[in-house]
């Protein structure tokens, strides 16, 4: 069967031929993979900005935005069963018996950075048509969201970062009401952001490149949210236009948008970063002012990566409450479904949204 792997040594990226998984332990579980989302940290692998293949192998299968289908199942496992629908969890813990959050079962904030993560850091991805994962790392989907379930990895991102915002926000000895909230990028990660602050009574402004009369603003504009392009109001003047924010969700990674976000920010909020810069130059800053304002404002300033199980479930339950609230708008953040073949090509030329490599839709 084919994979698209990428061969960092060579700078290369093909389709290979790979033989089918077997199961090897007990709790073993074979699936058969049914939708691949793309994202920026492919696109960066493709680029050859990081990506690390597995030890003793010279090319890493990409791919970690999955919907799968269990085929079989091992002796082991009996939480799932053949024709399950399931999303694989992408961090896996390191062997460090002293980190704590690994051995809890939360890799995503492993402390001794020797984690694995499917299809970027030392060990395969799902671009292929059957893989074999452990039944502890698969996350049982409802079948009704079948058609939206791929973007259920990307939304895990948005589900961590509201359950760490709520507990920051616990501290405040008041009920804060009607808030407002600045999504910054409106990429899949900010649309998702955007929906779930709409979902759960935000007033939400969208900031992006893209003009205003684009298809993400309408879409933005669908959800019940206002858009700002960047063409039109420079991210520094935004509150003169709309006002601070209690809440800023940021989704760009573009270090002079993350540092301007915080100075949109009301007394008392919480500004969320999940973008990761390019190392390079710092944006210039007055850091004086900078801590002065969040010190004497209560402000706090978070960054969130990967997610653990808890909140896949999480995403699953807003990605439930979103297909009621306003299907058709999640329906359009997946913009192209293509097969394997193509997916070397949607890689290089990113188009609309959310790609989506589509390796089977029938039941195994």
């Amino acid at each position: 069967m084919q994979a698209l792997a990428v061969f960092p040594s060579q700078k290369h990226l093909q389709l290979v031929e790979v033989p089918p998984p077997k199961l090897q332990r007990a709790t073993d579980v074979l699936l058969r993979v049914r939708e691949v989302g793309l994202c920026g940290t492919d696109r960066e692998i493709v680029s050859f900005e990081h990506g690390s293949p597995p030890p003793g192998s010279d090319h890493l299968i990409l791919g970690h935005e999955t919907l799968a289908e269990v085929a079989e199942v091992g002796p082991g496992a009996h939480s799932l069963r053949r024709g399950d629908l399931v999303v694989p969890i992408v961090r896996r813990p390191c062997s460090h018996p002293e980190c704590r959050p690994c051995r809890a079962g939360r890799s995503d904030f492993c402390t001794t950075g020797d984690f694995t993560e499917r299809g970027i850091k030392h060990a395969d991805g799902y671009l292929t048509e059957y893989v074999v994962d452990d039944e502890e790392y698969l996350v049982k989907v409802p079948g009704p969201l079948a058609d939206v379930a791929v973007l259920i990895e990307p939304l895990t991102v948005v589900s961590k970062a509201a359950i760490q915002a709520r507990a920051i926000s616990e501290r405040l000895p008041y009920e804060p009401g009607f808030q407002r909230a600045l999504v910054l990028g409106a990429g899949p990660v900010g649309l998702l952001g955007a929906m779930a602050l709409i979902a759960n009574g935000y007033e939400t402004v969208v900031f992006s490149r893209e003009p205003e009369g684009g298809d993400k603003g309408k879409l933005v504009h669908s959800l019940g949210g206002s858009y700002v392009s960047a063409a039109s109001q420079p991210i520094e003047s935004l509150t003169d236009k709309t006002g601070e924010f209690d809440v800023v969700f940021e989704a760009v990674g573009f270090a002079p948008v993350m540092m301007a976000a915080a100075h949109s920010l009301r007394a008392n909020g919480v500004v969320a970063l999940t973008g990761i810069p390019p190392e390079g130059k710092a944006p210039e800053l007055n850091i004086g002012l900078f801590l002065r304002e969040m010190v004497l404002r209560n402000q706090v300033i978070f960054g969130t990566v990967n997610a653990g199980r808890r909140d896949y479930l999480a995403a699953i339950q807003q990605l439930e409450q979103f297909m009621i609230l306003f299907p058709e708008s999640v329906r359009k953040l997946i913009t192209s479904r293509r097969p394997l073949g193509e997916a070397s090509r949607m890689l290089t030329h990113r188009d609309g949204i959310k790609s989506v490599v589509q390796l089977s839709s029938r039941a195994a």
